[in-house]
């Protein structure tokens, strides 16, 4: 079966992690540790233990800027990965 979403770049990614030494990096930095979170094992430990509060905020967050950033057709082709013909194979 082919993979609907992709993670390559924390697989490839050899520069610096941190965060406010420049845009680059942070932005880099960022896109790793949001595929690194995204992992299934480590969210099959994290999540359970998150507070509601802290669910709240991750959606917020996240609906935040998605609505700010991607149009509609964006937002169902790349994070929703519908499309009227169906999930893209990648």
């Amino acid at each position: 079966m082919k993979r609907q979403h992709s993670h390559e770049f924390a697989e490839t990614y050899t520069g610096l992690l941190a965060q406010g030494l420049d845009e680059e990096t942070d932005l880099a930095t960022l896109r790793v540790y949001l595929q690194k979170l995204s992992d299934d094992e480590l969210m099959d430990h994290l999540l359970p233990r998150l507070k509601k509060e802290e669910l709240d905020r991750f959606f917020d967050l996240i609906g935040i800027c998605l609505r700010r950033h991607l149009t509609e057709e964006e937002y169902h082709r790349l994070f929703l990965r519908d499309w009227p013909e169906g999930p893209r194979q990648i």
